[in-house]
């Protein structure tokens, strides 16, 4: 199938609204007019729908491996997952090894990515600094078109970086005018209370919380400003989840610090009341940062809504509580961190943000698609125009259901959405100019 016409579109795009037909043809946008009669292989009827540039989910882990065991979807699974859900491109990590070449990590990751049904870019995370990272980082950029690294402050046991090579990463990005994305908790503080809490005997995911407070959060928050303000980096926190970071990121930005900013559904819809439940219960909102408060939930919204947090990533990363979660039943560090929710999130954020009359549709794109194409660098992505790749979601809005570990697409035994109702869904999915669902 080379071409699609549809039609009577009411089309949603970050800056514009209006109505008008859409011809695809060899994967691209090719026309958009009030009214187009062209022949065409396949002609779809968009009336009483939305339709929005596909999504683009700047974070998730997929076939991500721990100790436990890889992450539950991979990059089949999470990708089907992701195009149920109206999401046409994924942004996954390159995580290397201890010692091994983050060149020769990024190869390897392309190639396991080949699975995917979706579009895929990946963020490369230096976890170390040696003599050869400078050079790597630079043939990544120059040679294979990377736009972003990631770094953590957090698991410094593992993956995070002391903050003497997180300057030297800092200083590198800002040479080849690329992003630094940063996940933001103090490792240290964290580590000192998780190990405190078990050696008083406190065990339950309840631990989790209080072991990652948001202060926890905001110092890794305030000191990523900090080196941003001075290096002069372009910086992205991600998974934002306190009033404590919103309120430094905002901030800062003020001061004209290069920041943007990411939250996820979980922290925007729920509270931190699910750690207190039995372990069965509680187990799949091990994620990192945690749950926090309705007052953080509240002031994400509005941060959204102000244009300070830019984008809503998912963070998907699952695992099953059966083999995985429960290997942490009498000890929550040894829980793996995470949850899934690639295919839930534009239908949450519909039936939550829109619905609920907290945001409009052009914010709903802008947080969805648009922005991440525009941080990332994907210049041909997150816009409904002629030219542009025919990445397009024709949305149904009065389609119903409740979320629930029967229906999900995601392959995990859980779901952190179990029993939340929704209305909308991702009708039509076009990736590449092809009829994906």
């Amino acid at each position: 199938m080379n071409s699609i016409l549809i039609k009577n579109c009411n089309i949603i795009n970050a800056d514009n609204q209006f109505i008008g037909d859409i011809y695809i043809e060899n994967g691209k946008i090719s026309k958009i007019d009030s009214r187009l009669s062209l022949n065409a292989d396949k002609i779809i009827d968009a009336k009483n729908k939305y339709v929005i540039p596909g999504g683009i989910d700047p974070h998730v882990h997929l076939n991500l491996p721990t100790n436990v065991g890889n992450s539950s979807d991979n990059f089949l699974t999470g990708s089907v997952a992701a195009l149920r859900g109206g999401t046409t491109t994924l942004i996954d990590f390159v995580t290397p090894k201890k010692s091994q070449s983050i060149v020769e990590a990024y190869k390897l990751r392309v190639e396991e990515a080949k699975q995917a049904k979706t579009n895929i870019k990946l963020h490369v995370s230096p976890i170390e600094y040696t003599s050869t990272t400078e050079a790597e980082m630079t043939e990544l950029v120059e040679n294979y078109g990377v736009k972003s690294f990631k770094i953590y402050l957090a698991y410094k046991n593992t993956v995070g970086l002391n903050d003497d090579a997180i300057v030297k990463v800092l200083e590198i990005a800002k040479k080849l005018n690329v992003l630094v994305t940063a996940h933001c908790e103090n490792g240290d503080l964290v580590e000192y209370m998780r190990n405190n809490f078990i050696k008083q005997g406190n065990t339950s995911p309840l631990y989790h919380k209080l072991s990652r407070p948001p202060e926890a959060e905001a110092d890794a928050v305030n000191r990523m400003i900090l080196y941003s303000k001075f290096i002069g980096t372009k910086i992205y926190i991600v998974h934002v989840s306190s009033r404590k970071s919103i309120d430094l990121i905002q901030q800062a930005q003020k001061q004209g610090v290069k920041i943007y900013a990411e939250t996820c559904p979980h922290y925007l819809l729920l509270e931190d009341s699910v750690y207190e439940q039995d372990f069965q219960k509680s187990a799949k909102y091990v994620l990192s940062p945690p749950i926090r408060k309705i007052e953080d939930r509240v002031n994400l919204w509005y941060a959204i809504k102000k244009g300070i947090v830019h984008t809503v990533g998912t963070d998907h990363c699952p695992f099953n509580l059966k083999g995985q979660k429960d290997i942490g039943i009498n000890d929550f560090t040894k829980i793996p961190n995470g949850a899934g929710s690639v295919e839930h999130r534009l239908e949450l954020l519909y039936t939550y943000g829109f619905l609920k009359r907290i945001i409009d549709m052009k914010k709903f794109v802008e947080i969805t698609s648009t922005n991440v194409a525009k941080i990332f660098g994907l210049d041909s992505k997150g816009i409904i125009k002629e030219g542009f790749d025919a990445d397009i979601v024709v949305w149904n809005p009065d389609f119903e259901k409740t979320i629930s570990v029967k229906n999900h697409y995601q392959n995990c035994d859980s779901n952190i959405f179990e029993g939340f109702k929704t209305k909308g869904i991702a009708e039509f999915v076009i990736i590449n100019g092809k009829i994906a669902f």
